[in-house]
């Protein structure tokens, strides 16, 4: 190591996208568009549950953060990627790049262990419908939201703390549109192989575990499900968790397929287009899965537009 030039990174360069001007035109437009759907989708479906007091039950409240969470999670990453999709020079500084990659991976792993937490409860609704109540409590229900936040802290702290203390000395450019732990580990000037396992040990963690909740919560479902005799008792069991299961389904499949391959299978150009589509596009779709397929939400959105252009006594 002796004679090589150790300067330390105090910036790091993304790569972005792509440097085709009119590839640059069409991407930035439609990740304008999908932000924007995004941030409206989210912070209507946080205003419209507060707002209406028929959807003042735990399923809502853990709904309600969830597209908090969304809000705050493509808010992290698609902002700063508009702005740099026209910019020539892509650099961040070395804490902005640390605090960018501990704020999107906050979000996402909040985001999945919310989803478990909503399963545990449409487990506790449908299975033990008569307890629910007693079960589902305002503290329990404060409970399996803080949980989420707590374990998201530990892992994404741990993730950030390993990584940004890594030297990095030679080349700074990030095969990436914004600081994921992952590509910086091949611009480390030391071995980051222990961050690797380490990565892909608590991320596995995480996804195991908050699946293995998932699973549980929707085998207890299914079990009782089987037992109701009408098929319209069984139908609206099933449309209670459809809008979940929709979404566990897009999330998990697509962290899986990121964080949890073997290392041989690993492509950075991969790794950028579904990093884009769980951390812009994702967000977007949650609300739209929960407001088109979820009538008390589209009845309390009637309702909200009736108040407003037809007021009571006029």
């Amino acid at each position: 190591m002796e004679g090589k030039n150790e300067t330390p990174v105090s910036e790091f360069l993304f790569l972005g996208l792509t440097n085709h001007l009119y590839q640059k035109i069409v991407l930035f437009n439609m990740l304008l568009f999908v932000y924007l759907v995004t941030m409206g989708g989210n912070l209507g479906m946080v205003t419209l549950i507060w707002a209406d007091p028929r959807l003042h039950t735990p399923m809502y409240f853990f709904l309600s953060h969830l597209s908090f969470v969304d809000m705050c999670s493509s808010s992290s990453i698609a902002p700063r990627m508009l702005y740099d999709i026209f910019t020539e020079k892509k650099a961040i500084s070395f804490v902005g790049c640390a605090i960018q990659s501990w704020f999107a991976g906050l979000f996402v792993g909040t985001e999945c262990f919310l989803l478990a937490a909503m399963a545990y409860d449409r487990d506790t609704a449908i299975c033990k419908s008569l307890l629910y109540t007693l079960i589902m409590s305002k503290r329990v229900c404060a409970q399996l939201v803080v949980g989420p936040y707590a374990f998201a802290i530990i892992n994404i702290t741990t993730h950030t703390t390993l990584a940004f203390c890594l030297p990095f000395c030679g080349s700074n450019t990030i095969n990436h549109f914004f600081c994921d732990v992952s590509p910086l580990f091949s611009l480390a000037c030391a071995d980051s192989w222990v961050n690797k396992v380490v990565l892909f040990v608590l991320s596995g963690a995480i996804g195991v575990f908050s699946c293995l909740i998932i699973i549980v919560s929707y085998v207890s479902i299914l079990m009782t499900i089987l037992k109701i005799q009408t098929a319209d008792g069984k139908r609206k069991a099933f449309s209670t968790c459809s809008s979940h299961l929709a979404a566990v389904s897009i999330l998990y499949g697509t962290l899986f397929f990121i964080y949890v391959r073997p290392s041989a299978s690993f492509s950075l150009n991969i790794n950028k287009m579904i990093s884009l589509f769980y951390t812009v596009v994702i967000p977007m779709l949650n609300p739209l899965i929960y407001s088109l397929r979820n009538k008390e939400v589209k009845g309390a959105f009637r309702r909200k537009v009736q108040k407003k252009h037809f007021p009571a006594g006029r």
